[in-house]
């Protein structure tokens, strides 16, 4: 079983993670080592509660695929073991984010000073353009 939350644990086998060659520049080691994780996980076919996996779902992330499956690729680092726990910490992570809930908005009101503050300025500003008016001579 493998924590993904606080009392939130689904089977190894619903994270498929494969060790795939490394892009990028690192001399001869990217050449012939498999250092680099592809970790996949179904969020439809996975254990997870109704209300985690619609959260899942409806978060905007670019690893998230149309089908519902999180594709990460982690390389960060040169040992296989170490990417491997940092695609499953990206994991959390974005289980971690799927979990909060936004604090409700309160609708709040102006007081009084916000008020006399906000009139004040309107008043100078009218002066400002009023005094901009050409100036008539009847006489």
């Amino acid at each position: 079983m493998i924590e993904l939350a606080d009392g939130i644990e689904v089977p190894d086998e619903e994270i498929a993670i494969h060790a795939i060659r490394a892009q990028g520049a690192g001399g001869q080691n990217v050449n012939k080592v498999s250092s680099a994780v592809h970790l996949r996980f179904d969020i439809g076919a996975s254990s997870l509660s109704p209300e985690l996996r619609a959260a899942l779902a409806a978060l905007s992330d670019q690893r998230i695929s149309d089908d519902g499956v999180i594709v990460i690729k982690a390389q960060r680092f040169r040992s296989l073991d170490r990417n491997r726990e940092d695609a499953l910490e990206r994991l959390r992570s974005l289980v971690a984010r799927a979990l909060s809930r936004p604090a409700p908005r309160i609708a709040t009101r102006p007081g009084p000073a916000a008020k006399r503050r906000r009139l004040d300025a309107k008043s100078r500003r009218a002066g400002i353009k009023a005094a901009r008016t050409r100036v008539r001579t009847d006489e």
